[in-house]
């Protein structure tokens, strides 16, 4: 097949897997429901995802390319997605297959305008990693370039061939299928989902630009590094294109090598917390954070000496910065609005921050959430992993059946630049957790959160005063408003309309009769089916009569909307 041809059929194979489950989603999810056979879909809900899990997981190791950090992202979503289905998209890195010696080089060789012999004294053609969208292979400077730098062992990162292109065929293809969803209300009315898509069409876009990434490593560096910071590799930019990508070799403890790390002094559990706090400090300070530290992109470094505690001396290495967020001001605002609230175990503060961060729109009604978020804390706020493990099952189901009724009551969002953040804080939960299954997030929330209470704290008096300053102006001006109000009740300018309790009532009626239709279809429908045994022409009629109120139920509501009522 050409290239062509090549690229069609991996659009075809994308749109193709993604059209066939929306539909079954559609189908047992939405339709199902609608006619109170809601218990069939939700028999086989489990096995169902699992089965597409594994699907998408055989897709996206077969395609490579864009698949692979879309099954990385769900594998990271522990939030969202059950344990069942995560887990048969893990890994999903480590079985990308490794691009051919042969084609990498020459792939260098064209970037760097120079053969490698002349390029590097040696280049270890065995990877040291290979990703979807690059390979990496160790490599030693030349004898000049090295005394240049200061540097001899490095990391040499190789785009694969043809990535662009492939990048750019998975793009359109979630774009497609991004257009699809927005046509799903109950997926419109919570996420914006090409705005979505074009989120990670930027991440991506960004992370096959090797010159964007060196930048952004600077850029941490410059943010974090320092004595008591963390490590970052330095950029050989002599060796550095937008394809080709040399850095200083920081090889040290993977941060999950448990084992390694208790050989090395160091306790696993105190990488758990600085872990923590060094994460929290790029989401809620600065505002630029590393969006995909899984254990591959952060090392744990040992230092020579040991602490005043007499423990050896340690810390953390990142690497890999294709993938950055920037969190703006006013959203970084409200994330430490959450922050604090969650540490003060402050149910009603919890939700005014949601509502801050965008993900609760403005007509929510919260009173339902407050409670809920308030039992929560009651009863579970200041556990830890160990502790929540041992809660009867029971317990959590009772809450999980409560927090959702009310959440899908509520009228909620996913904001833009919410995607990393979500990734960063998963993984950073999955890695704390991993490192020691005793972690407690709150001891990490709370001395940070006292912190940002004590920062905010020192703007309180400058708030108090502007609160004076617009009361007061608000009430120099309420008798003359007061007067003018109380002469158009005089003249009879001033009246009172309903038309929202109007097309509410209107609404109402209207969802009565198709709930009517609804039962009504399902009767007819069932009724048909269990004669058509006996009575198999009695059986048919009934069948084919329940399309009447079926196209009533399924119709009703457009009809209204066309005739605008």
């Amino acid at each position: 097949m050409t290239d062509d041809a090549l690229m069609k059929a991996r659009y075809r194979r994308i749109t193709r897997f993604a059209a066939r489950y929306l539909v079954q989603a559609w189908w047992f999810e939405l339709f199902l429901p609608r006619f109170g056979l809601g218990w069939i879909s939700a028999r086989g809900r489990t096995r169902r995802l699992e089965r597409i899990a594994q699907r998408f997981h055989v897709l996206a190791v077969d395609l490579g390319g864009l698949m692979i950090k879309v099954g990385q992202f769900m594998s990271s979503r522990l939030d969202v997605l059950p344990p069942s289905i995560t887990k048969q998209l893990e890994g999903l890195q480590d079985e990308v297959p490794a691009v051919p010696f042969v084609q990498m080089r020459a792939r260098a060789e064209e970037e760097l305008g120079m053969p490698l012999e002349r390029a590097f004294a040696s280049v270890d053609e065995r990877p040291l990693a290979a990703a979807s969208l690059g390979q990496a292979h160790r490599a030693v400077l030349t004898e000049d370039l090295a005394a240049e730098t200061g540097l001899s062992a490095v990391v040499l990162k190789i785009q694969r061939p043809g990535i662009d292109r492939i990048v750019d065929v998975d793009l359109r293809a979630l774009r497609k299928v991004g257009v699809w969803l927005s046509k799903v209300a109950l997926v419109r009315d919570r996420v914006d989902m090409p705005s979505l898509v074009e989120e990670f069409a930027v991440t991506s876009l960004e992370e096959i630009d090797y010159l964007h990434e060196a930048a952004n490593s600077e850029r941490f560096a410059a943010d974090f590094g320092g004595p008591d910071g963390v490590a970052v590799p330095e950029v050989v930019w002599e060796r550095t294109t937008r394809r080709v990508l040399t850095l200083q070799d920081v090889t040290a403890i993977k941060i999950n090598d448990v084992d390694a790390l208790r050989a090395a002094g160091i306790d696993p559990s105190e990488v758990a917390a600085r872990f923590a706090r060094v994460m929290f400090d790029q989401l809620f300070d600065d505002g630029f954070f590393h969006a995909d530290p899984h254990p591959g992109n952060v090392f744990v470094t040992p230092l020579e000496g040991t602490t005043d505690a007499g423990t050896p001396a340690w810390r953390f290495t990142f690497i890999d910065f294709g993938m950055m967020g920037e969190v703006p001001p006013s959203l970084r605002r409200g994330l430490r609005r959450v922050l604090i609230a969650a540490a003060s175990r402050d149910g009603k503060g919890l939700v005014d921050g949601i509502r801050d961060v965008g993900v609760l729109l403005p007509s929510a009604d919260t009173v339902q959430l407050e409670r809920a978020m308030t039992g929560l804390f009651s009863r579970f706020g200041g556990m830890g992993f160990a502790e929540l493990q041992e809660v009867d099952p029971r317990e959590f189901r009772a809450f999980a059946i409560e927090f959702g009724d009310v959440v899908r009551s509520l009228p909620f969002q996913l904001p833009e630049n919410f995607l990393l953040i979500v990734r960063a804080m998963s993984l950073t939960s999955g890695m704390c957790s991993a490192l020691d299954p005793a972690f407690n997030i709150w001891d990490a929330v709370e001395p940070y959160a006292q912190r940002l209470i004590r920062e905010e704290s020192g703007n309180t008096a400058q708030a108090f005063v502007r609160e004076v300053g617009a009361v007061a102006a608000v009430t120099a001006r309420l008798p003359r408003r007061a007067d003018n109000l109380i002469s158009r009740f005089e003249d009879g300018s001033v009246s009172v309309q309903t038309p929202r309790i109007e097309r509410r009532m209107r609404d109402l009626e209207r969802m009565v009769r198709r709930v009517v239709s609804s039962v009504l279809f399902t009767g007819l429908l069932i009724g048909g089916v269990l004669l058509q045994a006996e009575q198999a022409v009695l059986g048919t009629i009934l069948m084919i009569v329940s399309i009447a109120p079926l196209s009533h139920a399924l119709l009703a509501g457009w009809v209204a909307r066309r005739n605008g009522l």
